[in-house]
């Protein structure tokens, strides 16, 4: 059985606050970085790029690496610029995973399926001037609504991603896809960490995001 990923801790949070700096700084840089939920949770990394920096090959690693479920993850404003209706009326997963209908881009791709046409798909629907017209619907990119109180209004990866995407300073929309082993199972602690020093991706929790809000908060305060 695969053990859980402990994220050592200590009463000022330093560690918590030192994980979040080294994810904004790869985010900053154009890299990926490694999100954990909590252990009672899904205890599972997502795989997350900045939308703003995505490229052709950071797409390619999420489909080949990962689930092949791509997300982009938006904020409740942007998903209202895009007018995009909840996947179902009445949402009764697990978690209360906020999907939209799917989207593709309505101009520059072909079948849609492909990294590069993914991608077309998430800078369409990031742009600042982006319209619902922009979008064809269903698509092969899956749009999350984040809460709109991010982690401490929800603890999931959906929230997370945004939560550093806006930390970062960088536009709010992030893609995460859930990380998986070669034999089609989901990864889990070791196999996590040692993905993470394979490709120099930071590995954080939710938590620790969560920490480092309070932290800011607390110092404006």
């Amino acid at each position: 059985m695969d053990q859980p990923i402990i994220f050592e801790n200590i009463t000022d949070n330093t560690l918590a606050i030192s994980r979040v700096h080294e994810a904004i700084s790869a985010l900053s840089q154009g890299r990926g970085v490694l999100l954990m939920d909590d252990e009672d949770r899904e205890n599972e990394a997502d795989v997350i790029f900045a939308a703003e920096t995505l490229t052709v090959e950071q797409m390619a690693l999420l489909i080949r690496d990962c689930s092949g479920i791509v997300c982009l993850c938006l904020t409740p404003d942007q998903v209202e610029q895009l007018q995009l209706p909840p996947m179902t009326e009445r949402n009764n997963s697990q978690y209360g995973t906020a999907f939209t209908v799917s989207i593709e881009a309505a101009k520059g791709v072909t079948t849609g399926v492909s990294a590069s046409d993914r991608v077309t798909t998430v800078k369409a629907a990031i742009a600042n001037n982006a319209k619902p017209h922009d979008l064809a619907k269903p698509g092969h990119v899956y749009p999350l609504k984040a809460h709109k109180n991010g982690v401490f209004g929800r603890a999931g990866h959906t929230e997370g991603t945004v939560d550093l995407m806006q930390l970062a300073g960088l536009n709010s929309s992030g893609v995460l896809c859930e990380l998986m082993n070669p034999d089609g199972t989901m990864a889990k602690g070791e196999q996590v960490t040692a993905y993470s020093k394979q490709h120099q991706m930071p590995l954080l929790s939710i938590e620790d995001i969560r920490q480092y809000r309070k932290t800011i908060a607390k110092k404006a305060s």
